[in-house]
């Protein structure tokens, strides 16, 4: 039981990395020209990146479904909790009965394999419970993963981008990053116009 709220996490982008090469000019090299082709290929590069925490923030259909998810999260603790108090609650009787002499020895050994069989349902439901949400997220990522996927295909047929990199403000390896090249805002737009529906669908649950 004590395990629940850190089992439910909250939903998070952190570790998408979105990273493709679309062209290399003239890919055949020796080593007596590698050190000029490595200076027009960094001439050359078009590199953009996308700020996931400012996406986070600002994507609608994400912000929905981390709420719908929170809110099952509330629901199946407070389930949880009170099955576990209705337990606790049954051990407590059986206990003062047991020391008053209250019970027979045969009602005490057949209360005892009800708890224990309460006991074990208790942490069956709390498991497929856990198990149920963690799959249903682990299949919204996966979706998020190819949604914004297919949207930065489409959106670069026309930019041409040969890198596009994921950042984050903690924990990204790109220490620096310069603001022209952020395209955040596009991407926001367009998987905001792109999912609205859904967004909309998923709100009004």
């Amino acid at each position: 039981m004590k395990n629940t709220s850190n089992i439910f996490s909250a939903l998070a982008l952190a570790g998408v990395v979105v990273l493709f090469i679309l062209h290399f000019s003239n890919p055949k090299t020796t080593k007596n020209n590698s050190t000029s082709v490595s200076h027009n290929l960094t001439d050359t590069l078009k590199i953009a990146y996308v700020n996931i925490d400012t996406f986070e923030a600002h994507y609608d259909y994400l912000k929905a479904k981390r709420d719908e998810f929170n809110k099952r999260q509330s629901s199946m603790q407070s389930e949880l909790e009170r099955s576990a108090q209705q337990f606790q609650t049954r051990v407590a009787d059986f206990q003062r009965k047991a020391q008053s002499n209250s019970i027979t020895q045969a009602e005490g050994e057949a209360t005892q394999k009800q708890l224990a069989q309460m006991q074990q349902s208790l942490q069956l439901r709390e498991q497929a419970l856990t198990e149920q949400l963690m799959k249903e997220k682990d299949a919204f990522n996966q979706k998020l993963h190819d949604d914004l996927n297919g949207f930065l295909k489409d959106y670069n047929k026309n930019k041409n981008y040969d890198f596009i990199f994921s950042y984050t403000e903690v924990g990204s390896q790109i220490l620096l990053a310069n603001e022209a090249l952020d395209i955040t805002d596009d991407v926001i737009k367009g998987m905001n116009e792109r999912t609205k529906g859904t967004s909309d669908t998923t709100k009004k649950k």
